[in-house]
């Protein structure tokens, strides 16, 4: 049988008289949207799918309309991993380098001293930021300790990345006790336990409900219609050409000297390019005005 259907796609559950609820989300073409136009080491790379998953599972589990910002920043040779996903679960992320990244490099060797920042900004409401220790050896073991300690909720994270059928794969799953405090931590403990026996190839090959049946077969799980995931850059010429504006009218005649009048804005996340000749910049410099 072919579960292709259930890739990019995410998925809430609830366990019924369990008072626990559930996420998964299986991220495929998403991910590789988010990789075409560049070659992250797969360090990097597998750290991105981690991210992208856990973004996605967070914004699922919050009530809002807007935007989380999962993001990375060190003064190792990974300078900056920033993931940005929104309510309607479109997503879009990005490494910044400044060094050699080995084969098997750790999150503490790649990030340095860093820290862990998540920010999210509601449409209407208030903007809140967390910042997080990365004290732990991956980022979901950290974001997991947060939730417990700043939410006071039980929560497990299972995030993985690699490969399936030849193409770069990131799924995972969230397990946390619903926060009315009416569920018991023992029938939290009694399903993590379950959950923690899922294997990589479940996680990247299995539909939802196959999924959820291998792992609760005795349990009763109510499964939800799901949401699509995409990436979704929302770069613009517009965006370009204010970002353009910001330099002074010395510096944009030097570049455009240099690149035989047009200036090539390329898009740091999707890779689109946008072009300005001194006809194009003029224009901008008008309707700006």
């Amino acid at each position: 049988m072919d579960y292709q259907t259930d890739n990019d796609k995410l998925y809430r559950y609830l366990f019924n008289n369990r008072a626990v609820r559930g996420e998964w989300v299986r991220l495929n073409q998403t991910f590789a949207d988010t990789l075409n136009t560049h070659h992250y080491p797969k360090p990097v790379q597998n750290l991105l799918g981690e991210m992208m998953v856990a973004t996605n599972l967070l914004t699922a589990t919050l009530k809002f309309n807007g935007n989380i910002t999962v993001q990375i920043q060190g003064d190792g040779p990974l300078k900056l991993a920033l993931v940005n996903g929104s309510d309607s679960q479109q997503i879009r992320a990005l490494a910044r380098l400044q060094g050699d990244i080995a084969e098997g490099m750790s999150l503490t060797e790649m990030v340095g001293k860093g820290v862990l920042v998540i920010t999210i900004a509601p449409t209407e409401g208030e903007r809140y930021q967390g910042v997080i220790a990365l004290d732990k050896p991956t980022v979901t073991e950290c974001l997991e300790d947060y939730f417990i300690r700043s939410e006071q909720l039980q929560t497990q994270l299972l995030i993985r990345t690699g490969e399936y059928n030849g193409k770069a794969v990131a799924a995972g799953m969230l397990l946390q006790i619903m926060p009315d405090g009416s569920g018991s931590p023992q029938d939290f403990e009694h399903l993590a336990t379950l959950a923690a026996t899922v294997k990589d190839e479940e996680l990247f090959s299995l539909s939802a409900e196959e999924l959820l049946y291998r792992l609760y077969h005795e349990e009763t799980v109510e499964i939800f219609a799901p949401q699509a995931v995409s990436f979704h850059c929302g770069c613009s010429a517009e965006r370009s050409g204010s970002a353009l504006l910001l330099l002074d009218e010395a510096e944009i005649d030097e570049i455009l000297a240099e690149h035989q009048g047009s200036i090539d804005m390329q898009c740091e996340c999707c890779g689109t390019h946008y072009f300005f000749n001194k006809q194009a910049i003029e224009k901008l410099k008008r309707d700006a005005q």
